[in-house]
């Protein structure tokens, strides 16, 4: 699913509704870069060298109508500024998401909508009165493209979402979000596409999941409906293809499913959680401290759930955070720095424990 939200409230730049504090400095981002210049960029990953990034974005400069995939040279980035427009990875037709380099930096995975339209699907009208949800579109299938652009494989060809694909630090396995159990559920396979396996089984949306640095860890989102109320619309919602992403916690589990443990109990929408280097702790970002909703901040917190820790407090919007493999960078969706526009931008700066 386009995790960019189509950004949700959460691109939201009015200053009347941001949540941010500048007077509380950012300590362990120092040396911060802007890479992308308009637009909404997110879901920026690190290649197993660390000196590319793949990432999604709508740049109408770049003559897209929704989100396609790209493959950023962070140093032509840095250097080059707005000027610098990044090498298209997928194909320019349907709608795409959550794309990761594959071992050798020679390919990219994402998931696509491509092989069954070539214009974007349908966006579901903004309805201020009605509940926000998000489309699984059951187009969705998981592709490899080379760095030119050609899509080489299809590693999924089941009727269904799946998406939301990342690969493990080991270049082995590869964990994604799947519909086609009847539920949004992770599953795992090889880095070919073989030996498919469900890990989670709960009713609710499991999604976002990386692994951690030893590559023997998942952390994800998950929503968990509890009340008749609750599961009935859950329920009626996924029959559309659709879930309401706004009660989201962060949930850790062994790379075969067992172990399973909520981490957080913060409330709201906490989501694109991620590994600290060390394997100990998890950044994620939240709107829990948000008296409106609108104002989502990163976090740092222990894996027992313990030390709760700001990372931003500028702008009112801040998510998909990753470590660059060598732990000295992180990179970064925000708001800020955007003239007052709705424009998501990538940053990176270098990591400060």
């Amino acid at each position: 699913m386009n995790r960019l939200l189509h950004l949700f409230f959460f691109s939201i730049s009015i200053s009347t509704f941001a949540q941010q504090n500048d007077s509380i400095p950012e300590k362990h981002l120092k040396n911060i870069q802007q890479l992308t210049y308009g637009g909404d960029n997110a879901e920026a990953y690190f290649s197993f060298d660390g000196k590319f990034l793949s990432f999604q974005s709508n740049n109408k400069a770049w003559g897209l109508k929704c989100d396609q995939i790209y493959a950023m040279n962070i140093k032509r980035a840095k250097k080059e500024a707005s000027a610098y427009r990044p090498q298209l990875i997928s194909t320019g037709k349907g709608r795409t998401t959550c794309s990761f380099y594959l071992p050798g930096n020679r390919s990219i995975l994402f998931a696509s909508t491509h092989h069954y339209m070539d214009t974007c699907p349908a966006a579901i009208p903004y309805n201020p009165k009605a509940k926000y949800v998000w489309p699984v579109y059951p187009e969705f299938d998981i592709f490899v493209s080379d760095l030119k652009g050609k899509v080489i494989k299809q590693l999924t060809d089941s009727f269904g979402y799946d998406a939301e694909a990342t690969v493990s630090p080991k270049g082995d396995k590869i964990v994604f979000t799947s519909s086609r159990s009847g539920d949004l559920e992770l599953w795992i396979m090889n880095i070919d596409g073989s030996g498919l396996k469900q890990l989670t089984f709960g009713l609710g949306y499991d999604g976002g999941a990386f692994f951690s640095p030893d590559g023997k860890q998942l952390v994800f989102r998950a929503s968990r409906p509890k009340t008749e109320a609750e599961i009935k619309e859950y329920k009626e919602l996924l029959a559309q293809g659709l879930v309401a992403p706004t009660n989201m916690e962060i949930y850790v589990c062994d790379t075969n499913g067992q172990n399973l443990r909520q981490i957080t109990q913060l409330g709201k929408a906490n989501w694109a959680p991620f590994f600290h280097p060390s394997g100990k702790k998890i950044l994620f970002s939240s709107n829990h401290a948000s008296t409106k909703g609108y104002a989502f901040q990163l976090y740092m917190i222990d894996l027992d759930g313990k030390n709760l820790t700001p990372i931003t407090t500028q702008s009112n919007f801040n998510a998909f955070p990753m470590f660059s493999p060598d732990g000295k960078k992180l990179v970064w969706s925000s708001n800020r720095n955007n003239g007052g526009t709705r424009d998501t931008n990538l940053f990176i700066a270098d990591w400060i424990d």
